[in-house]
């Protein structure tokens, strides 16, 4: 009985990996690009500045595992309050001004934050 478990275990693995592996490539730019016109963005698109914001707003997701807070993080194109809360959070005040230049491009105006 025992033997017949770890054998169907093998196999679903080996289908999985195979599903894995034969799944077409994502392609995180469109998403990217979508995102960016959901969140009311109606700068300059730049996927590696939109990127790096995005990123603040996962690890303050990954900080706090808050799914409301990774949406209220991006509302308004990166530019309410909570944005600013999680870089005071994950310590990145430093990196502060050079985000707001590039929430700036992103949103076409000044953010506010």
């Amino acid at each position: 009985m025992h033997l017949s478990s770890v054998q169907l275990v093998s196999v679903l693995l080996v289908a999985l990996v195979s599903l894995v592996s034969a799944a077409p490539p994502s392609t995180p730019h469109h998403v990217a690009r979508r995102s960016f016109f959901n969140l009311q963005c109606k700068g300059v698109y730049d996927a590696a500045i939109f990127a790096r914001l995005d990123r603040i707003c996962d690890d303050c997701y990954n900080l706090f595992r808050e799914p409301t807070l990774f949406t209220l993080c991006r509302q308004d194109c990166f530019t309410t309050d909570y944005f600013k809360g999680c870089v005071e959070v994950l310590q990145e005040t430093d990196q502060l001004e050079l985000f707001k230049t590039y929430i700036k491009q992103l949103h076409g105006a000044d953010p506010g934050i």
